[in-house]
This record gives structure tokens, sequence and C-alpha cells, in this order.
């Protein structure tokens, strides 16, 4: 009998039995695969940085969208009116008046006033200038200039004896 003969390497069935047998044993003892690694965390976010917020009584109540100081002051005139309707004179003026004053006022994008400066005081009136400042303070905050940022607007104060005004930009007129 040759040793290469094809007899010689038949198929041992209990062979290929143990063979498949071990695979599988081998197979089972393999090293389980590792878990997938964690991604790193992101970098902690620091907390957004505290935002201060206005007390409601410093925050406009309106916007105005006035372009120019001249349009400004319609909606600064309307707002002190509204602010201050017991103290309007009502109808036209009588031809002499208390006092006349010439107001510059400058209002930030809030609203608020920042600064006042006389153009043309009442100096005989002392009283007057007093309470026409004290009432354009009070007044704050006023339309929040949005498309100009701040403004510097100037009406004109008409007083009437009583303690009643009329702004130039709304008066009603003289008689």
């Amino acid at each position: 009998m040759n040793i290469f003969s094809p007899s010689r390497f038949k198929p041992n069935p209990h062979g290929l039995r143990l063979a498949a047998s071990m695979a599988l044993f081998l197979a089972g003892c393999a090293t389980p695969p590792l878990p997938p690694v964690p991604k790193p965390a992101p970098p902690p976010v620091a907390p957004p940085a505290p935002v201060a917020i206005a007390p409601p009584e410093a925050l406009p109540t309106f916007v105005s969208q006035a372009e120019t100081p001249r349009d400004y002051r319609r909606d600064a005139a309307s707002h002190l009116y509204e602010q201050n309707m017991d103290r309007v004179y009502h109808g036209k003026m009588p031809p002499l008046l208390y006092a006349v004053g010439v107001l510059q006022v400058e209002v930030d994008n809030r609203g608020q006033v920042t600064s006042t400066s006389w153009m043309r005081a009442p100096n005989h009136a002392p009283e007057v200038i007093a309470e026409i400042e004290r009432t354009v303070r009070l007044a704050a905050p006023y339309p929040a200039p949005i498309r100009m940022g701040r403004v510097t607007y100037t009406d004109t104060w008409l007083w009437h004896k009583s303690g009643l005004f009329q702004l130039d930009t709304l008066t009603e007129g003289q008689l």
C-alpha cells in the first residue's frame, strides 16, 4: 500500500466531528470584543452671564419709529401729554403767557432721559424751570427711539400762569 494512495485519505466521520467540536470549543473561548470606547464628554459650557433685566417701570411702554429728531419730538410730546393729562392747557392759550422755554432733551435707546439743557430758559420764573425739568424726568421712559438708537430733541414749553402748559409741537395755538 502506497502511503500516497487516495484510500489512505478517506474522511473519518469521527475525526470530522471531533474537529468540528474542537473548532466550536475554541470559538467559545475567544476573547469577547471590547466595549466601544466612549466619546469624550463635551467640555462643560459656562452658564451664560446673567443679564440685567430692568424693572418694568424702566422699560419703554412703546417704541418710536421716528427717523429724525424732529419726527421723534411728536412722539415725545404725545407721551408727555399722556403722562400729564390733568396739567395740559386745553384750547387756545391767551396772548400773554407766564413763561416760554425751549428745552433740549436727550433720550437713550431705552427711552430714559440722559440729559436736559435749556436753549432758552424762562429765567424770570425759576419755579417753572424746575417744574419742567421735573416733569420731563418723571415722564420717563419715553418711546424708545429704535431707528436712531438715541435722540436729542427740542421742544418749546408754553406755560400759563395757572401752572398748565402746552408744548409747541401739539399746541392748539394762541388767541
